[in-house]
């Protein structure tokens, strides 16, 4: 699913990475826990998730995520935005839940990773 109709499908207010819009996206994950992130998400992932602090972009980073969308409406600080463009990221805002959020592109086609540990 492209980044694009990712925006779309959450209805989503991009805040930063424009040329990012075509990227492919391959697989969704929901969680406020970063370190699942480290350990059960690879690249070409969209994290959504409700912690708004600078650890979530330096995740993703470690991670190879380039798109991350911060649900329940909330917004990032400038100096999160900042970093993400600096890192060559998406940052996308949706205003409903991640429980919502997660649903919503699941139902468009967007699946998870089945890794398990």
């Amino acid at each position: 699913m492209k980044i694009e109709r990712i925006i779309q499908v959450l209805g989503a207010e991009m805040l930063c990475g424009e040329e990012l819009l075509q990227d492919d996206i391959q697989a969704a994950c929901g969680s406020d826990l970063m370190s699942d992130v480290l350990a059960f998400v690879e690249g070409h992932t969209v994290l959504l998730t409700g912690m708004t602090n600078p650890h979530v972009v330096r995740t993703c980073e470690m991670v190879d995520i380039r798109c991350v969308v911060f649900v329940r409406g909330k917004r990032p600080t400038d100096e999160i935005v900042d970093l993400a463009k600096e890192a060559g990221m998406c940052i996308l805002c949706s205003p409903h839940t991640l429980y919502t959020s997660c649903g919503l592109l699941f139902q468009a086609g967007l699946r998870g990773h089945e890794k398990r540990c």
